[in-house]
């Protein structure tokens, strides 16, 4: 199975370590969808789709990725680092998906370090995270992905 994760990941790296792990798990490229480049994602069996979440949602350069570069039918899932809560962050990817008829697969999200806006005031809010046990939990995540799109390697 390849599997292409689109992402987003700036401030602290948190959703980069994130999917890193995931990557560890098997054959999966990591997209930076804010680098302007050529994509091709018709040649991937499942997509991913990865962001912190700010202020309730995705990235809107990961939501634009995906409603310009997204094929139709492919099983898609999404994965976020928030401070506080996840929000309604994968709503409106999944919305998308759904134009574009493709499964959702599942979200995968833990916290991750925060000092945007006002928890810079306070030093940041989820520190040490996304921690030993968040990266198990997502390499788990991913296991089970490959396994829901037929790649014979899952465990």
């Amino acid at each position: 199975m390849k599997t292409a994760i689109c992402y987003y990941s700036r401030h602290h790296g948190n959703t980069l370590r994130v999917i890193q792990a995931m990557a560890e798990e098997g054959d999966a490229d990591l997209i930076d969808a804010t680098a302007r480049q050529a994509v091709h994602l018709e040649d991937y069996d499942c997509i991913g789709f990865a962001s912190g979440v700010y202020f309730g949602k995705f990235h809107a350069g990961v939501i634009q990725f995906a409603r310009q570069y997204l094929p139709q039918g492919r099983p898609v899932f999404f994965v976020c680092t928030y401070g506080a809560a996840k929000g309604t962050g994968p709503r409106v990817l999944s919305a998308v998906a759904a134009e574009k008829g493709c499964p959702v697969l599942g979200t995968f999200g833990c916290r991750g370090y925060d000092t945007f806006g006002p928890w810079k005031l306070v030093g940041g809010i989820a520190k040490g995270h996304p921690n030993s046990r968040d990266l198990e939990n997502a390499r788990r995540f991913y296991r089970r992905i490959r396994q829901a799109c037929g790649c014979e390697n899952a465990t």
